[in-house]
């Protein structure tokens, strides 16, 4: 009998075949084996679930696909060119992390994962950059690190403070309120309220939001190079990021069953950052029209306006964007974004 229809022949008689299984029937040794069972996974006839001494090999199907997707994904990254949100579509499309996760669930750490993965891009001048993120029987946690200049010590340089403490203490305070925009510590802030714990360790310090418990403290650590943020939330929770938005924002939104109107003016501040606009545009995805009104908003930031009419954009192109009163400065900033 043909190998090939051996093995297939075994795996709809069983449900599944191992290397020992076809050695033991056939007589062939064990790297032969091994090598054909390869080249038909390679080819997409049978899929490989497992490793080592628990590997086996099963027939191709939906539930089979995301068996074989991992539930943890490690990347060492250089920062050039390096963009949140496909790093984040990347893991998703070659993990099976998300799979069956609950939509608040999966919102809140596309928005965690993409704000923290960000600062690093753009704040920590690190070369390399680490992120993990995986997945367990009661939570997803992710970790983001970078070997650079480091946030406690960025935030003294550029406020000049004298100590690590002194640093934290200007991340922690006047975040009560909708932050103004020039502070950089915004989409930490919101990330620490959604999560169940979150950490920041940077040089001799290390920050712990733990929500379950209800507290915030600090801890001193070995020194160390750059920054390293964990994330965990519980894979049952029944936090919404538009429950914690709304608490912090002013009422700017008009609904209706099909489309929804924002008063971006209505907000006093300036949209020049990315955490703004995922802020402003979650749950906006179930409207068929949105309607942006920039009545007295001078301009807007190439973050601001690459995150919702790029990056959003193309992930929901059913949505329908009207622009309401925005001006030239405004308006280019949205046609560089649709380029």
């Amino acid at each position: 009998m043909e190998l090939r229809t051996l093995i297939l022949g075994t795996i709809k008689k069983q449900g599944q075949v191992k290397t020992a299984d076809i050695v033991g029937i056939t007589g062939l040794s064990r790297a032969y084996a091994q090598r054909f069972l390869k080249n038909l996974a390679d080819e997409g006839v049978i899929v490989l679930v497992g490793k080592a001494n628990q590997a086996k090999y099963i027939l191709p199907s939906k539930k089979s696909e995301s068996i074989a997707k991992p539930l943890s994904v490690r990347r060492i990254m250089t920062n050039k060119g390096l963009t949140e949100d496909k790093v984040l579509r990347q893991i998703k499309e070659k993990s099976s992390i998300f799979q069956g996760v609950a939509g608040n669930v999966s919102s809140i750490l596309d928005y965690a994962f993409t704000e923290m993965l960000n600062n690093a891009i753009e704040h920590s001048t690190s070369e390399k950059i680490t992120v993990l993120l995986m997945r367990t029987a009661t939570d997803i946690r992710f970790t983001v690190a970078d070997q650079g200049i480091g946030i406690f010590n960025n935030i003294m340089k550029n406020k000049r403070l004298g100590a690590s403490i002194d640093a934290i203490q200007d991340l922690l305070k006047g975040k009560e309120t909708t932050a103004p925009t020039a502070h950089s510590g915004e989409g930490i802030f919101f990330t620490s309220k959604i999560a169940d714990l979150l950490t920041i360790k940077s040089f001799e310090k290390k920050l712990v939001f733990d929500n379950a418990r209800q507290d915030i403290y600090v801890k001193d650590v070995k020194p160390v190079r750059g920054t390293t943020v964990d994330f965990v939330l519980g894979l049952k929770s029944k936090k919404k990021l538009v429950d914690l938005f709304g608490k912090y924002t002013d009422e700017s939104y008009q609904f209706s069953k099909t489309e929804v109107k924002v008063n971006l003016y209505s907000q006093d501040v300036d949209y020049v950052s990315r955490s703004q606009a995922r802020r402003i545009m979650v749950g906006m995805e179930k409207f068929k029209t949105i309607e942006l009104n920039f009545k007295c908003v001078k301009t807007i930031g190439q973050a601001f306006a690459d995150e919702i009419f790029r990056i959003w954009q193309a992930d929901h192109k059913d949505v329908k964007f009207i622009t309401k009163d925005a001006g030239e400065n405004i308006q280019l900033m949205i046609k560089r974004a649709q380029l």
